[in-house]
């Protein structure tokens, strides 16, 4: 996996941490309304929080596990990055690359963070059927510096509520993004060969947090 990889999916995470869900969600509520509600408040909380202002990396941490997290299915868009491979991986190391890549989008949402500002959701019309268990939700991030971004969310339903597992921006989807390098990896040094690329630049990634 190449440096310009992971810078590109830097600079999409920017994008992605303007309209993330991060508050829980009220019971009831069709998945537009939540993406909408969820994503007002997260901005809300940017542009008010002095610390997260200051690029406080511990606080920035913190708001993505607490807030973030709860509202995706990690485990099913690790196993559509991971495509084939997944299935040839043993539990285990599907554990492990769950938990790996979970880091590695922490680190990369609350270095994010400290970009996002001024910014607000346009919702659009959103067309599915209330028996619908896996839907798009389509939104517009204006304000700003530019043209109006793209954003729409990979929505599932599931027992514990509706969980964001993939997101588009500009017409690319976060998770081919991700297959693609991990096909590769995989292809030259086995599951345990991704296991290892991940977890190294976690504890790269780690280590910088702290200075």
């Amino acid at each position: 996996m190449n440096s310009n990889f992971f810078s590109a999916l830097r600079r999409l995470s920017i994008v992605v941490l303007m309209g993330f869900p991060f508050a829980a969600a009220a019971a009831g509520e069709t998945p537009d309304v939540l993406v909408k509600n969820l994503s007002t408040e997260v901005l809300d909380t940017i542009n008010t929080d002095k610390d997260i202002q200051k690029g406080n990396v511990r606080k920035l941490t913190e708001l993505v596990n607490v807030k973030i997290l709860p509202h995706v299915n990690f485990q099913r868009t690790t196993a559509l990055a991971v495509g084939r491979g997944w299935r040839q991986a043993t539990p285990e190391q599907q554990k492990l690359l769950t938990e790996e890549f979970r880091k590695l989008l922490v680190f990369t949402y609350a270095g994010a963070l400290q970009q996002v500002k001024d910014q607000k959701i346009q919702l659009k019309p959103f067309r599915a059927d209330p028996a619908d268990t896996d839907v798009i939700v389509r939104t517009l991030i204006v304000g700003g510096r530019g043209e109006p971004i793209q954003l729409d969310y990979r929505v599932e339903k599931t027992d514990a509520g509706w969980k964001i597992y993939d997101i588009n921006v500009l017409g690319a989807w976060l998770v081919e993004n991700y297959k693609t390098q991990f096909a590769s990896e995989i292809s030259q040094n086995g599951v345990d060969g991704l296991i290892k690329k991940l977890t190294d630049m976690n504890h790269a990634l780690d280590k910088a947090a702290q200075r």
